[in-house]
């Protein structure tokens, strides 16, 4: 009997409580990858421009700080195709456990690079390099993670078990700006000298966590059909001394993923532009946010805590987008949310600079709820995109390059911008709002996949 068979099979409380257990651990996993991918975030706007590059202008420190952002995104892609290629052959669950591993010593060595003061230039190359290990760390870790939670759920219920996905990189954010701005109330000398090292060195003890939880749970059935397929197929064309030849057949797993993606090129550059605005108006709120409300005089672990809660708020708005998404479809919930983002931009700029902490708190709150309804539904519409054999190399792929496109170079981008332009946000508004413009086009002319057949070896 065939795994999607035995899953069929299975009583209605059996498949639940498999799904449940399944999407808490792609949730637990995400949670702690991205607490670990945006504590940097928040590192390079508080802490990095002083710590590796002390004596330059205020905002040249800053743009230089988010340079080695950037390199993370940069290497998110070549972390969703070195980890996509194994995971469509090998399988999702394994890849998911490398993937948190090297996220995890990436982390904790975070905490150990010396400043410019002990190491000079060579504290800011260190760091590029490990930036460089979170990249692919989490550009594997995501493609897993969504399609464990997407492969194991039921019909209709796919945008809701693919959202906990996403829903941990909020609740990421929550803990690693929880415990930065902690240790933001040492005295500045010493939260500069040692504070700020401290939450990355906890990456350790994280990683011990995720990796017993990941070691527990199951493989995706929907792959393992897809293997007893290209076998049965194999077994069968060797018996009767032929090859198989039905187009898109399983055996077409013998083929490289990522030739399988690139094959269909349009797919693949359609997800990227529509999901790169999404990511670009994340990143703006977890960087350049931050950092221009303590440049209007606001309190920097008021500003983290603001934010903080404000990513708990929208943990449940993106669990809500998901399964708004199930019932109204995926691209109806992200242009909408897209289209309020837009109309939203100038009076958040406003709150962030009123030196309020609780007007600063409703920006944030605001702006990541609305942002939600976009972000809720993307890893279904991403990952619904790919047939079985190629879809973690696609998904993968896909997704990390709208991260590289809309996150990587946004948070230099805008700080660049808002430097050249006399620190005037409007020129910050219009770049955003042309970006999202483009992300609307491009999720219009993507086809709606929520009806998607997921068994589909091909598509």
């Amino acid at each position: 009997m065939s795994q999607i068979s035995q899953l069929q099979a299975m009583d209605a409380g059996t498949r639940r409580r498999e799904a449940r257990t399944v999407i808490a651990s792609s949730y637990l996993g995400s949670t702690i990858e991205y607490y670990d991918f945006l504590l940097y975030a928040t590192a390079a706007a508080v802490v990095f421009p002083k710590v590796f590059f002390s004596g330059a202008d205020e905002w040249v420190g800053v743009v230089a700080a988010y340079g080695t952002f950037a390199a993370g995104y940069v290497a998110r892609p070549l972390g969703g195709i070195i980890f996509g290629h194994f995971g469509d052959r090998l399988g999702r669950k394994n890849m998911l456990i490398v993937s948190m591993l090297v996220m995890g010593i990436a982390s904790t060595l975070i905490g150990l690079v010396p400043g410019a003061a002990v190491a000079g230039a060579w504290g800011a190359v260190m760091l590029v390099i490990l930036r460089v290990c979170q990249g692919i760390a989490v550009g594997g870790e995501w493609g897993g993670a969504a399609l464990m939670a997407l492969e194991h759920s039921e019909s209709g219920k796919r945008g809701f078990a693919a959202s906990f996905v996403n829903a941990g990189a909020p609740t990421g954010a929550v803990l690693g700006t929880l415990v930065m701005g902690a240790f933001a109330a040492l005295p500045n000398e010493q939260f500069l000298a040692w504070g700020w090292r401290v939450p990355f060195l906890l990456s350790f003890v994280l990683l011990g966590i995720g990796m017993f939880v990941r070691l527990k749970v199951s493989e995706s059935p929907i792959f393992k059909a897809a293997l007893e397929q290209e076998k049965a197929e194999r077994e069968h064309a060797e018996r009767d001394n032929t090859q198989p030849t039905v187009p898109g057949s399983a055996s077409a797993r013998r083929e490289i993923p990522l030739l399988q993606v690139l094959r269909r090129p349009k797919t693949l550059i359609f997800t990227m532009l529509a999901g790169a605005a999404g990511f670009a108006l994340q990143v703006v709120l977890a960087t350049f946010s931050v950092t221009y409300a303590v440049s209007k005089g606001a309190d920097r672990q008021g500003v983290l805590y603001a934010f903080a809660a404000a990513s708990f708020v929208s943990i449940a708005f993106v669990i809500m987008g998901g399964r708004l998404s199930d019932k109204l479809g995926r691209r109806p919930v992200m242009v909408g949310g897209l289209v309020l983002f837009i109309l939203y931009l100038t009076p958040m700029f406003q709150l962030l600079s009123s030196n309020n902490i609780g007007l600063i708190f409703v920006a944030f709150a605001v702006g990541l709820m609305i942002h939600s309804t976009l972000f809720g539904p993307l890893a279904a519409f991403v990952s619904e995109q790919f047939g079985t054999t190629s879809r973690y190399t696609g998904a993968s792929l896909g997704y990390q390059l709208a991260t590289l496109l809309g996150a990587g170079f946004t948070p230099g981008i805008v700080a660049q911008i808002f430097k050249d332009s006399g620190q005037d946000t409007a020129a910050v508004v219009w770049y955003l709002a042309i970006m999202s413009v483009v992300s609307i086009v491009f999720i219009l002319l993507t086809r709606e996949p929520k009806n998607n057949d997921l068994q589909a070896v091909r598509s």
